[in-house]
């Protein structure tokens, strides 16, 4: 199961009325508890707590990288339902990629809800370390969009 495979398994679970999903096969597993409080930023030394942890037996080595990506950084959410757009028209280049230094106030993206085009600014400087999403897609509230670091 690739990145894209596990990314449509959380979009529907997140869209489904279950609150648990536990998935395994011969190469990893997949637990997930709507019920769990999510934490969208972790203080530096938790993060190097967690790195320093050794990681247990039965934990393969995706789960140890996907845990220690989702670590890395803070994430920038949606502020309303909509359509998520990287760029401001079809054919022009997209607001910002991945390794891209942004300014506050820069426009992240776009999110289109009820034909009005929101732009999305950035409230700090910081460096895009993933887009969470892709162009086109719909959002919910709080739907993680981008995965920052500060600078």
């Amino acid at each position: 199961m690739d990145l894209r495979e596990i990314k449509k398994l959380l979009e529907a679970f997140d869209k489904s009325t279950a609150n648990i999903l536990e998935y395994e096969n011969e190469e990893f597993r997949i637990y997930l508890d709507k019920s769990a409080s999510a934490v969208q930023t972790v203080a530096p030394q938790a993060v190097q707590q967690v790195q320093a942890a050794p990681v247990p037996a039965a934990q393969t080595t995706v789960e140890a990288v996907q845990e220690t990506k989702e670590l890395e950084g803070e994430l920038i959410t949606s502020p309303m339902v909509g359509t998520f757009y990287q760029a401001p028209s079809p054919d022009s280049p997209p607001y910002v990629k991945v390794g891209d230094k942004v300014k506050k106030g820069q426009t992240l993206c776009i999110i289109e809800a009820m034909k009005i085009m929101n732009e999305l600014e950035a409230e700090f400087d910081c460096e895009i370390l993933e887009i969470l999403v892709e162009d086109g897609q719909p959002v919910e509230f709080d739907t993680p969009l981008f995965r920052v670091k500060r600078v």
